[in-house]
């Protein structure tokens, strides 16, 4: 019935209906080497699918607890014989597929939906076989950005994930804690248009990346790791600030450039798969497929370009390639959709506000351009008060007022309450609520968006300070 995932970081298709298939077989060494141009060629083409936007879907992650004592280990092979009910694979009421996480997390990948609206309903039906499944068996699902009680623990015993872990152990324990202990919400929209304006490609694109910090900030859900507050509001996208930021960061010009000294602001790419093309083939190689038991372990510093140059031990193929922009992680992964993955998990339905501002502000026009002046506007004064341009570093920055790093790292750290942050996601949510009335979604959509924005965006907080107050008052008793 699962599938394996690979830790926030899914290989099975998102449910776009524009989604290539899924990676390449792992045994066996295929035939065919692939060319540099070919493989310039192969990125280009797959990884950004124009046509008329419309459709959105959702990958949906739950860290899986007992369900009597949440700081407990659970056993793979229990989870396992909960879910063997639900049929063969695929085989959920709303069409989504479901697959596992190295640390165990649950993912649900939802079927692709013409609006907000459609995919809500498949996705509830979906989570409400996964339930029906999970209870019985006194597990229950739980939807937080990081694990917050228990260590991370690879459960997932495939050459793939030992790999994954040795490579990013170079760098500290950030990796192991990301593929075992971290869970979002990734919300999946079409590319856009190829022409200009904010059905574009290059509008999509900038407008997601634009919008980060004041999504990871209104959904901050991970402020504690074992027990203690980390001093982050989204611990989880701090945890992904310090990995391998040749596959983590922005591609170039993605992010909102700084205000240059004559008030000019530095163009973007109005089409990124250039862009995106060099990002990808400049990046490490985590994983080289081998045959039977032999491990995937990647030599250190090896890109897929030099690879394609001569520099690993055969040749890479198309399989090899597909496989390597499966472990490329950043804030959007063109997967000929976009797949928006800086947003933490959500308690029980609060998945659907984050689908629904995304989608609301990537699918009307009047919202988009309203979001796009808003959210600009704060990379351009964060980059002011950093005296100068983030650049395309996930984590480059520092002076004055910004003092932890760049716009991403602000937001993770403090949440809505930085002012400026708080002020712009007023902004933004504001726009998202007119576009759901007149992209005529759903009433319990528009519902739960407004009710999360009276609770948490007009106040300046997030999900996170509840967790934050119920660990103060639980220290209190």
């Amino acid at each position: 019935m699962i599938t394996e995932s690979d830790g926030e970081a899914s290989t099975e298709p998102p449910h776009t209906s524009v989604l290539p298939g899924t990676e390449g077989s792992a045994t066996g060494l295929p035939a065919e080497p692939l060319t540099e141009s070919e493989a310039e060629e192969h990125v280009h083409g797959i990884c950004f699918k124009t046509g008329p936007p419309g459709k959105v879907g959702v990958e949906l992650e739950w860290l899986v607890r007992d369900g009597r004592d949440p700081g407990l280990p659970v056993d793979q092979q229990r989870v396992a014989a909960a879910l063997a009910g639900l049929g063969a694979h695929g085989a959920l009421p709303g069409g989504g597929l479901l697959t596992t996480e190295p640390g165990g997390q649950i993912e649900i990948s939802s079927a692709p939906a013409a609006g907000i609206g459609p995919c809500v309903a498949t996705t509830r039906r979906d989570l409400s076989a996964l339930h029906a499944a999970v209870l019985p068996a006194g597990l229950c699902l739980t939807g937080e950005g990081l694990d917050p009680l228990r260590s991370p623990h690879r459960v997932l015993e495939l050459p793939r994930y030992a790999a994954m872990e040795e490579f990013f152990n170079r760098a500290g324990p950030w990796g192991r804690l990301m593929m075992c202990s971290t869970a979002s919400v990734q919300v999946c929209v079409d590319a856009g248009e190829h022409s200009s304006g904010p059905r574009s490609v290059g509008w999509r694109w900038r407008l997601l990346h634009a919008l980060g910090p004041v999504l990871v900030a209104a959904f901050a859900n991970s402020p504690l790791r074992e027990g203690r507050p980390t001093a982050w509001k989204s611990t989880r996208q701090a945890i992904w600030a310090r990995l391998d930021p040749c596959r983590t960061r922005p591609p170039a010009n993605a992010v909102p450039p700084a205000l240059m000294g004559n008030g000019r602001v530095k163009e973007h790419d109005a089409d990124p798969r250039a862009t995106w093309v060099d990002y990808a083939l400049s990046a490490e190689v985590m994983c080289v497929r081998r045959p039977g038991d032999q491990p995937w372990t990647a030599p250190a510093g090896l890109t897929f370009r030099r690879w394609l140059r001569g520099g690993g031990e055969r040749p890479p193929t198309v399989e090899d390639l597909t496989y390597h922009l499966s472990t490329l992680f950043p804030p959007v992964r063109p997967r000929g959709h976009l797949e928006y993955r800086v947003i933490d998990a959500q308690p029980g339905d609060g998945w659907i506000v984050p689908a629904a501002v995304v989608a609301a502000l990537l699918d009307d026009e009047t919202a988009s351009q309203q979001a796009m002046a808003a959210a600009e506007a704060l990379w351009h004064q964060a980059a002011t008060a950093c005296g100068g341009d983030f650049g395309d570093e996930a984590g480059a920055g520092g002076g004055t007022g910004w003092d932890c790093g760049s716009p991403w790292e602000w937001a993770a750290r403090h949440g809505p309450t930085d002012p400026l942050i708080g002020d712009v996601s007023v902004t933004c949510f504001e726009a998202a609520e007119a576009a759901l009335t007149r992209l005529a979604a759903p009433q319990g959509v528009r519902d739960a968006v407004a009710t999360f924005a009276e609770r948490y965006v007009a106040r300046y907080r997030c999900p996170a300070d509840d967790r934050l107050d119920e660990a103060r008052e639980a220290a209190s008793s």
